[in-house]
């Protein structure tokens, strides 16, 4: 038993976190994954990430040619990767904290207010 719920879907995120562990422990790099590192991992992955949309119009952004488009997979495999395990370093459960922020900005954001509109939720 691997300690996770029985009814955990084959492609959630705690087998990714199962698998970035083992994949990190068989090449002995759980010393160099420490929460600082792994946060700058993550924030160089997200930069190479921006570079693929840096110049281009929004238009060109939402149709990218098949090679970009495979490219920004892989940057935005990486970005999810480093965030997985840093959240596994920080024992927080992502899916978990991503409904808790979802519920927190529909308070924040209530549809009658937002609806249509890129104001900060202080200047709605």
């Amino acid at each position: 038993m691997n300690g996770r719920p029985s009814d955990v879907a084959p492609d959630s995120l705690l087998n990714l976190q199962d698998a970035l562990r083992k994949f990190s422990a068989e090449r002995e790099w759980d010393k160099f994954h420490s929460p600082k590192n792994l946060a700058i991992a993550l924030n160089v992955e997200a930069a190479e990430l921006l570079e693929h949309f840096q110049w281009i119009s929004d238009v060109d952004s939402a149709d990218l040619m098949p090679a970009t488009r495979k490219q920004v997979g892989e940057e935005m495999a990486d970005v999810l990767i480093y965030l997985v395990q840093l959240a596994d370093k920080l024992d927080i459960d992502l899916t978990k904290a991503a409904n808790e922020k979802l519920q927190h900005n529909a308070e924040k954001y209530p549809v009658d207010k937002a609806r249509g509109s890129s104001k900060k939720y202080s200047e709605l």
